[in-house]
This record gives C-alpha cells, structure tokens and sequence, in this order.
C-alpha cells in the first residue's frame, strides 16, 4: 500500500548502519526537539523483511507476534512537539517455526488517513493549543490529533491500537499489524476509548473507559466476546479529570480519580496545564463489572498518580490493586531545557512498585511499597490477568538521562518478595516487554519467554530479545537482527500463534 507522503519498503537485513538517523524524514533537519532526534528520530518508511538473521536460536516453544506501538511523527509538527503527538507506528516481529519476520505499519486512524490526503500536519500538538481552523480532533476535548500510537489490547481475535487521550479504537490484523478499519462495535461506541482497556482472559470480554472535559466526565464500557456492547455507565466524578489507567479483577473493575488534572480555572480559556493537588486523596472507584452508576463504591487513599496497573484481584473481602506509583507527579522543569522542559521533566517518569488494598466490607483501604527502583511499564501473564498473580515484569528506567530510556528489566516475585535484573549493554535501550508463553506450557506461571526490542543508541542498529521468563538476569536466548531502526515507543502486547491458527 502506498499513500501521499509514506512509503511501504521491502527491506533486507543491512550488513551495516548508515547513522542513527538513517531513514528519518527530511523536516527533521530544522527541529530542535530531543524526542525528535537520535535514539527518537522518527522513520519515514514501513518495512516488511522475512527470515531475520538469528545469533542464537530462536526457541521451538515460541510462536506467535510481539506487537509494540509507538510515537512516529509523519510530518512537520504545527506547534511544539511533544513525544505523545507522534503518529502510530506498530513494529510486529512474527515467531512461527523457527524463524522470525518484522514488520511496521502506521496505524491508519482516521486523522493520520487525512494528513496523508494534504500531505501535512493539521492538528496542534499537545503542548499548543485548540486551532479552531484545525478540522474537529479527539481526545478528553476533542482538539488533538488521534494518532492510535499508545496501547495494543487483544479481543475477539483482533488486535486494537488504542490512544491515551481517547479515541476510536483501530482495528489491526495481529499476523502483520496492517489497519483493518476502525471498530465502534456496530456503531455502539457513543463515546471514545482510552488508552488501558482490560480483556478478561476466561470471558474474552473488553473493559475500558473513556473521560472528557464535558458531563459526563467519565464513562465505564463492556463489551463481549463477540462484540457486542453491554454497559455505557456514567461514573459520577467532581469534573474533568485526567486518569490513564484501570484495573480489573473476575468480578470487578476499579476505576480511578487521582489528584493530576488540568487546572480547573484555567481549561475554560483553553489553557491545559496539568497541576497536582496534594491536599486532595486518591479515590479509586469499585463497580460490580455488569454495575450500573449506583453500584460504585468510592475508596480514598494517599494523593498519588498512576501511569500503569500491573495487575488487580479479589482476597476475600479484599481488592488488590498493584501498580506503579509515581513519586514526583508534578516534576519541577530543570533550567537549560528551554521551551520543552516541563515536558522533559514530566517524561522522566520516576514510579515505583506499589499495592493499595481495599476491603469491600469495611470500607478500609490499605497501601504498602513494594520497591523502591525507578521501574515502570509492567506486564504479567495475560492468562492471569485480574487474578491472583505472583510475577510482573517491569522496565527499569534510569534518572540519571536527559530523556527517558529503558536500560533494563526487572522481574518481581511478590510471593517471597525477591526480584531478578537484567541490564542491557551499554548504549541499548528497550521496549515494554510482554510475556509469550511456552506452546504446551507446564503451567507454571513464568512458564515462557519476554520478548523486547532493543536499539542502540549510537548506529541506530535494533534487535529483538528472547528471555527466558524463568532466569532473566541470564539475558536473551536469542537475538534476531532487524532491518529497520525501532525508535523507543509505549505499550505491546503478544498475541499467541494459536490465536491466528499457527499452533
């Protein structure tokens, strides 16, 4: 496929790099923008390679797709740049008998379809501000660009590309991460989806909601296996509010009401700035999965952000949440930085792993750390997800950069309360990584493998990693070489070969 501005390339394995900006886009050149250059630079072309040079040997166990999406600025910005406004690209490397195929594709939302037509950028960033000559944009006051660039959730056999502000959820097929359409389930979905939406692993049904700065602030969604949509519940918040997760047990979903949002006084003028309110608690929102409005129980703990979940289930009387807890929700900007330092000081994101309980028949609510590394972007087994779960995988994230990379991973075991680290080489930096189970698994819950892209920061040369999920800290069983460079990005997903009829 090719359309106005971008270029689907087949390409070989290179023999060597030609920088680390190698096949970035030529607007490039006159901007001043770290999450624009080096180890960020966009990619101008889609790739497609097949049979990947392999150092190591690829596992016989291993099939199926590791999918991560990401920021990939296709033209010139119309305001400031922040690292969030880049269009979506999804980098796909496939595992099916032996051997290994990349794979990215743009996510083709409605938005990136008609920049494509004008050959240029139409919607401000977000750091500018609402353009009322911009055609009508999305997110929580609809005035930004949907660029499908933040989560992938599997459901109903498809793989949807979700974007943090809330949009309309884009189709992909999982083997090759091509953009099969937008999906409104039928035309049911009245509002728009946020970027973290949960499917239950024993159901098969999607959970997600979406926030606006218009009544109602905030809205709960299911729907089913099949897709069908079978709750829209308003969820009754004091206003606009600017929450990035959820969470979900086998018979619940907790919602979130967290102190960062956009200051109140000033957003009726436009003006978006996010302002943290420490004399404010946390509330977290309990609601039966199949509940209506009335069904809500409001639960206050320590004024805190969350960016991630890692995982939610039910003890009893108890609802255990865990998730990683950002120290500084409101970064002060470092001098030096010039017009994009508070965006620089918020990307640095400093989290660490925490656990908030909430019991169902008293109303008590508990919290505890869990760790006290710099670590973010946590996965789990998807078979446990909203039940009881003993291993996550995060990344850990040094504080000692300009920018935010991602130097390691950490696995946590909160049964015994030890951990393993892996730190990549000097120079390479990674990915969210989701964990693959073994086909024929033995059942244990770190039974698989990670799968995580990694890139160097210097020539510009990506891989991808296997890890044995059982001994991280013994590094990647394999390396497959990639054709393109992988500029850093957001969430992933892995999608089992048994879902596309491989195993």
């Amino acid at each position: 496929m090719v359309w106005k501005g971008v270029l689907v390339m087949n390409a070989p394995v290179p023999e060597s790099n030609n920088g680390m900006e190698r096949d970035a886009p030529s607007w490039l050149a006159n901007i001043d923008n770290a999450y624009l250059r080096g180890l960020y630079a966009p990619v101008a072309h889609e790739t497609t390679a097949n049979e990947l040079k392999v150092i190591g040997e690829i596992p016989a166990d291993l099939c199926g797709a590791y999918m991560r999406n990401g920021p990939n600025q296709v033209y010139a910005p119309k305001s400031k740049h922040h690292w969030f406004d880049g269009d979506g690209m999804v980098h796909t490397i496939a595992f099916k008998d032996g051997k290994a195929s990349y794979r990215s594709r743009f996510v083709q939302t409605a938005h990136f379809k008609a920049n494509a037509a004008r050959g240029e950028e139409q919607w401000p960033g977000y750091m500018g501000h609402p353009d009322p000559s911009a055609p009508p944009g999305a997110g929580s006051d609809g005035w930004l660009k949907d660029s499908g660039n933040t989560d992938l959730i599997l459901h109903n056999g498809e793989v949807l590309a979700l974007w943090y502000q809330a949009g309309v959820p884009v189709r992909l097929d999982p083997a090759t991460g091509e953009t099969l359409g937008e999906q409104t389930w039928g035309g049911a979905l009245t509002r728009q989806v946020s970027a973290h939406a949960k499917t239950d692993p024993v159901t098969g049904e999607l959970f997600f909601f979406d926030y606006n700065t218009k009544p109602p602030y905030m809205t709960y969604h299911v729907v089913s296996r099949e897709g069908q949509m079978i709750r829209n519940v308003p969820i009754d918040v004091p206003g606009p509010r600017l929450p990035h997760d959820m969470a979900m047990t086998e018979n619940y979903a907790i919602l979130h009401d967290l102190p960062l949002f956009w200051d109140p006084e000033l957003l009726p003028r436009g003006i978006h700035k996010v302002t943290f309110y420490p004399d404010m608690p946390s509330r977290f929102g309990v609601i039966p999965k199949y509940g209506n409005e009335g069904d809500v129980r409001w639960f206050e703990a320590e004024p805190c952000y969350i960016y991630h979940v890692t995982n939610a289930w039910e003890e009893g009387d108890w609802i255990v949440m865990e998730g990683c807890r950002v120290t500084e929700p409101c970064p002060p900007s470092k001098p030096g930085q010039g017009m994009y330092s508070r965006m620089m000081a918020f990307l640095l994101l400093k989290a660490r792993f925490h656990r908030w309980k909430f019991n169902l028949k008293t109303g008590e609510t508990r919290e505890e750390w869990l760790d006290d590394r710099n670590a973010e972007f946590p996965t789990v087994n998807m078979d446990v997800a909203g039940r009881k779960s003993r291993y996550s995988y995060h990344v850990s994230i040094p504080t000692n950069r300009e920018t935010m990379v991602f130097d390691g991973l950490i696995k946590f075991d909160t049964r015994t309360g030890s951990s393993q680290s892996l730190k990549f080489k000097d120079g390479w930096y990674g990915s969210e990584s989701p964990f693959a189970p073994r086909l024929n698994s033995n059942g244990d819950e770190d039974d698989g493998y990670l799968i995580t892209f990694i890139t160097n920061e210097v020539d510009g040369q990506s891989e991808c990693h296997i890890i044995d999920a059982k001994d991280i800290q013994a590094g990647p069983v394999a390396r497959v070489i990639l054709p393109a460079r992988v500029p850093p990005g957001f969430h992933s997903t892995w999608v089992p070969g048994t879902e596309m009829g491989w195993a």
